[in-house]
């Protein structure tokens, strides 16, 4: 109808530019008016059975009657349209007047002076010069200042020079895009909260001039600060390469001649081809011609629209059929791309995880520096240096925070991205990974993404006359059709493609009446070898009805309209096909159904979704009918809902409305919407995450950008739009949703990994920091030190920076590899319990703090002949193997803290670990056993140290190993006893799991 209104405007600019402005509008008025009405009355009285067919007779782009949504932005547009008219004709009138004045072009049409202003290297400022000549005060003044002005204008091709001005003054022809140069990602990896308390401990070891420690910390500090920049950035340059393989060409007329080159170079005023196939590289006026255009990604619809010449095809749409120049009239953030861009802004929030990750540092550092202060606090209080108790401190807590945490996160989230671009996704935001495993809600779109996005003929297909079949209809659709030659049409296209050609070889047609808005069909006259001769049409049921006459046809025309009011009320569109008897009367052979059709695989993918807990909704901007039958196919349920009813944008602020939440149940009951505008999409994600549902959205237009921005989860699957990707978090690279499963396969087991992880560093810190502590205030070594012992042993135990920084870089080093690691995803969404994580990590770090303290009492005061380790009879140790079985002991611990608490409520032995994990582990652990061995006897920052392999006994390194295995055992029954307690009494919430809550449940497929 837009097309339709423009030539009407283009014809009355052309055809009356001497009628007075009023006249001309009154006369536009009446005849937009009658128009609207016409149609409006003709909707009404063909009903529903008709309404799949536009005034043409071909199938409607809007099937069904129009919302008032639909009805109110026509009437704009149709205001729009008269206003724009207005104008126009005073100006023409306005020129003719001041050409007669002048003696100026008065014959000279508006074209032909276009070319002359792109050579000059000009562009007209819209609204201060008349459509295509001069003003009164001479030769038009020509700015560049606004990018529609073009769209006025007929390009016949521009120079380089010229094109690189207007590039500096309209910039690239893409999105915006927010990137952070590379650098200043690094800078953040050093500034970061947890990476600000170890320049702080820095500072203090400067202070105290413990040079060494200071070396140490620097040297922790710009590795962890390395590790976490390579991780960071390593799933951005993939995402980089993969928009880089996908970069959009164009054909573009520079300097007299046609050149492909990077859309992304275009500028208004440029002339571009558009052909079959090819994408529509940047808004842009159709200069001749006509052309079909899929705008599915654009509208929802899956059939192609005609564009003639003067009307608008927008950037993100693809040439389906047809050749033509086009002039850009638009290009970057002034397209239709860009203008919906403007929904993703603002739409930036820190990620569930990052949220959830400091808080975990928060408590523990709030943890780490009251205990910490309190133990400095207690040393100064025993008459201990200022500069020994302070450096002390400070390192017990460096080593106590959990300052990898986010690195060894990142490096499961990177490790898994891996493994889901092998399997077809490309993560953007690793965070997102997270997100999906939580999923509870997937919020798909329909057109290419639940389906082919084409049209499919139906093996459904009711006939009428004695022995024709599907197979037949379908060669007299063929025969009412230039078979012999390419397809004129997308009827046409899905005719072809289905009948058999081959055997229309000795078929003759002798002629040949095609598609006529007057008559609304094909018809064609053919010959058969046997010398038949007999006529065949198709077009819309209602047409080909009206062919038929007489009594006997009563029962054939009655059923035949029952037939398309079914398949109406499914959304199915048909076809109908008739041919002319021996008499030369006209008969009914039978309809054929198509429909875009779901994709082969979507089905199996959204049942295998549900098996993980994971519920999927239709949105889409297509009609409810067709949505409530792609819906009955896929074992969606019946309870499709239109727009009606759905919250709409503050049309002031463009904010959600505060009664937002009003509509959540209204939402969270239905099974789908369709006949959706780009701005419900982003309310309905925003009702579902507001009302606690993890929410992904899937999609592939720039319709379905803003709610893909806005879900937790945006997915833009394969063939997506630049708008879709620049929104998404993850892009598909294979067909369909079936990658979708993959994910959030992926995603559980990265989440049962980081659990893991996440578990074991909250259990490893509060083993670390309470040993410490308890030690500090309880076991002071100089009590236990025997008469005769040259060695000074110190007022409270600690250990040597160097060793607790082994420690911490050896554990953490490991723990990267636990991205590998083998994890059973769960069945339902994953939700992080924090009180469950400290309560588990406790029972877990608890076992392993008491039974260092153990180890440490029983080392202490091995020289009671009346003590624990006498009673064995072995000799007493001196404090140097003390300080060098505990370093042993505490890392060994930690690692054999990991392996229980990977297995989640089972026991370790329930879950292998994998060979990765299992190497680095026996990697790590070796090092540690090694180190506590052969270390020389030294006193570093005056702790006496020796190791364990030089003084007997020798073998005291495998009873440490042998005491951790056991206490390895009590600790995780204790872990599968906590587990056990939480589960029996739901103890904050453990078993709570996110369901949803459907209203058509009981017709579920």
């Amino acid at each position: 109808m837009q097309a339709q209104y423009e030539r009407f405007i283009r014809n009355t600019r052309l055809q009356n530019m001497a009628l007075v402005v009023d006249e001309s509008t009154k006369r536009m008025a009446r005849m937009l008016g009658a128009e609207e009405a016409e149609i409006r009355d003709g909707i009404a009285e063909e009903g529903l059975s008709s309404s799949f067919y536009d005034d043409t007779g071909r199938p409607s782009l809007f099937v069904g009657l129009q919302s008032d949504d639909d009805r109110e932005h026509q009437t704009k547009k149709t205001m729009n349209y008269v206003k724009q008219a207005t104008i126009k004709i005073a100006l023409e009138k306005q020129r003719s007047v001041s050409r007669q004045k002048s003696g100026g072009y008065g014959s000279m049409e508006t074209s032909s002076l276009l070319p002359q202003k792109f050579k000059s290297g000009e562009v007209m400022e819209e609204g201060k010069v008349p459509v295509g000549g001069e003003t009164e005060q001479g030769p038009p003044k020509l700015s560049l200042h606004k990018t529609r002005t073009v769209s006025k204008l007929h390009s016949e091709g521009l120079t380089s020079e010229f094109a690189a001005e207007l590039l500096k003054k309209f910039g690239r022809n893409e999105l915006p895009e927010k990137k952070k140069p590379k650098w200043l990602i690094y800078i953040e990896q050093l500034i970061a909260p947890m990476p600000c308390m170890i320049w702080a401990a820095i500072a203090i070891e400067i202070a105290i001039k413990s040079w060494p420690d200071m070396a140490i910390l620097l040297g922790i500090q710009f590795m962890n600060a390395s590790l976490s920049y390579y991780e960071t950035t390593k799933a951005g340059d993939a995402v980089a390469a993969l928009k880089a393989s996908l970069k959009p060409v164009a054909h573009v007329k520079r300097d007299g001649k046609f050149v492909t080159m990077d859309a992304a170079l275009l500028v208004p005023g440029d002339l571009v081809l558009l052909g079959a196939g090819a994408a529509i590289p940047a808004d842009c006026i159709v200069n001749h011609g006509t052309i079909d255009v899929d705008q599915a990604a654009l509208t929802g619809e899956s059939l192609p629209v005609t564009f003639y010449k003067g009307d608008s095809v927008k950037m993100g749409s693809t040439v389906v059929r047809g050749e033509v120049e086009g002039t850009v009239e638009c290009t970057g953030a002034n397209t239709f791309f860009g203008r919906t861009a403007a929904l993703l802004q603002g739409g930036d929030e820190s990620s569930n995880l990052d949220k959830l990750l400091m808080k975990i540092m928060i408590v523990l550092v709030i943890l780490s520096m009251s205990l910490c202060g309190i133990a400095f606090g207690y040393l100064l209080a025993s008459g201990e240096h200022v500069r020994a108790a302070l450096s002390f401190t400070v390192v017990l807590l460096v080593a106590s925070i959990p300052i990898a945490i986010e690195i060894v996160c990142t490096t499961t989230l990177a490790l898994g991205s891996r493994e889901l671009a092998k399997d077809g996704a490309i993560v953007s935001r690793l965070a997102a990974i997270e997100d999906m495993a939580g999923m509870s809600i997937l919020c798909s779109d329909k057109t290419g993404t639940l389906t082919l996005n084409k049209m499919v003929i139906q093996q459904e297909t009711p006939t009428y006359a004695k022995g024709e079949t599907q197979y037949t209809i379908l060669r007299y659709a063929a025969m009412a059709s230039k078979w012999n030659e390419p397809p004129r049409d997308a009827l046409d296209t899905l005719v072809h493609s289905c009948a058999d050609l081959a055997s229309l070889r000795d078929v003759k047609q002798t002629d040949y009446l095609p598609f006529d808005p007057t008559i609304k069909r094909t018809e064609a006259t053919v010959v058969l070898p046997r010398g038949e001769t007999f006529k065949v049409t198709k077009g819309a049921p209602h047409i080909i009805m009206q062919l038929l006459s007489g009594p006997e046809n009563a029962k054939v025309l009655a059923q035949c309209e029952k037939d398309v009011e079914g398949l109406g009320a499914r959304g199915i569109r048909s076809l109908a096909v008739g041919k002319t008897n021996a008499q030369g009367a006209w008969e009914m052979m039978g309809l054929l159904t198509f429909l875009d059709p779901p994709r082969p695989d979507t089905k199996a993918t959204i049942d295998q979704a549900r098996d993980f807990g994971v519920e999927v909704k239709m949105i889409t901007g297509d009609h409810l009918l067709i949505a409530k039958e792609t819906a009955r196919q896929l074992g969606m349920g019946d309870n499709i809902r239109d727009a009606e009813m759905l919250p709409k944008l503050d049309p002031e602020t463009k904010k959600p409305p505060p009664d937002l939440m009003d509509h959540f149940q209204y939402v969270e009951e239905t099974s789908g919407f369709a006949q959706v505008f780009p701005e419900h999409k982003f309310l309905i994600v925003e009702v579902l995450r507001k009302g606690g549902y993890k929410t992904g959205m899937t999609g592939d237009g720039v319709n379905d950008a803003p709610a893909l921005k806005r879900a937790d989860v945006g997915v833009a699957v394969q063939g997506a739009t630049d708008a879709a990707r620049a929104a998404a978090d993850i892009v598909l690279t294979k067909p369909g949703l079936s990658t979708i499963v993959t994910a959030i396969v992926v995603a559980r087991i990265v989440f049962g990994r980081m659990t893991s992880f996440i578990t074991y560093r909250i259990a490893a810190t509060l083993q670390l920091l309470v040993f410490f502590f308890v030690a500090v205030l309880t076991l002071h070594p100089i009590e236990f030190q025997p008469e005769g012992d040259d060695d000074n042993w110190p007022a409270f135990f600690h250990m040597p920076v160097l060793m607790l920084m082994l420690i911490t870089l050896l554990n953490d080093g490991t723990l990267i590899s636990i991205g590998y690691d083998t994890v059973s995803p769960s069945t339902t969404p994953d939700k992080w319990n924090l009180r469950v994580l400290f309560t588990v990590s406790a029972a877990l770090g608890g076992v392993a703090c008491l039974s260092s303290l153990l180890l440490l009492w029983v080392a202490l005061d091995s020289w009671n002949p009346h003590g624990l380790w006498g009673s064995f009879g072995l000799a007493g140790l001196s404090y140097a193997q003390v300080t060098s079985m505990i370093y042993l002991k505490v890392s060994i611990s930690d690692f054999l803290t990991l392996f229980s608490a990977r297995s989640g409520d089972d026991f370790f032995w329930t879950n292998p670990p994998s060979k990765i994990l299992l190497v680095a582990a026996t990697i790590a652990c070796s090092l540690s056993t090694l180190m506590a061995n052969i270390w020389p006897a030294s006193y570093p920052d005056g702790i006496p140290t020796i190791g364990l392999a030089r003084l007997p006994p020798h073998l005291l390194s495998l009873y440490v190993w042998l005491y951790c295995l056991a206490c390895w055992v009590v600790q995780d029954a204790a872990k599968v006893g906590t587990y056990k307690m939480l589960r029996t009494y739901n103890v904050f919430g453990v078993n709570d799991v996110v369901s949803l809550r459907k209203a058509d449940v009981s017709i579920m497929v």
